[in-house]
């Protein structure tokens, strides 16, 4: 009888020493749930955004980037978005709202950055757009894109720049430790194509 007494004992001071607090944690708000855009972001189609007025609820709102570039603003409706900084386009916010709301102070968070994408196409497992955030190499992009197939020719891919540049790119060296230098960083919609 008391070995049954002495296990249950154990067992219960085991037990009670695994429980928890109790506490369950707290889900992170929206504003805590936005990601860091640098200074420097450009803001593009797709990209989510929300648009906090201080003492104002009503004309808060969270936008998408439409593919015209614009998002719609409650007062002032459509604003140009694509292509400015999050500064830049709160200043153009703040200077519209103020025809109708005198010393409003607007604040502009990107939620989502959604338009930071690169374009893999030809001998890679999944070709298509491939989501970035940060900084994204050739090889990196390849490996998102699941790496070369078998029958890739993988010492002439070629990288076509958002800004109109061609570029080669000569897979097999880099992965040999060659030339590394033509590993560069990718910017948002360059296209690799992998012949």
């Amino acid at each position: 009888m008391k070995r049954i007494l002495l296990l249950l004992m154990a067992c219960g001071l085991g037990i009670w020493g695994c429980a928890t607090t109790g506490r369950t944690p707290k889900a992170p708000t929206d504003q805590q749930a936005a990601v860091t855009a640098p200074e420097e972001y450009i803001i593009g189609p797709e990209d989510i955004l929300v648009i906090s007025v201080w003492k104002d609820d009503t004309l808060t709102t969270e936008a998408v980037v439409r593919s015209d570039g614009k998002i719609s603003v409650p007062l002032i409706n459509d604003v140009q978005a694509s292509g400015l900084t999050v500064l830049q386009l709160k200043d153009e916010i703040t200077k519209r709202l103020k025809e109708f709301v005198p010393g409003v102070d607007v604040t502009v968070i990107v939620k989502q950055m959604n338009s930071n994408k690169v374009y893999i196409q030809g001998e890679v497992t999944r070709p298509g757009p491939q989501d970035f955030n940060g900084e994204l190499t050739v090889i990196q992009a390849l490996a998102l894109a699941g790496g070369l197939t078998p029958y890739a020719k993988g010492s002439s891919i070629i990288i076509l720049r958002a800004d109109g540049q061609k570029r080669l790119f000569n897979y097999n060296q880099v992965i040999k430790g060659k030339n590394l230098k033509q590993n560069i960083r990718l910017r948002r919609g360059d296209t690799i194509i992998i012949p």
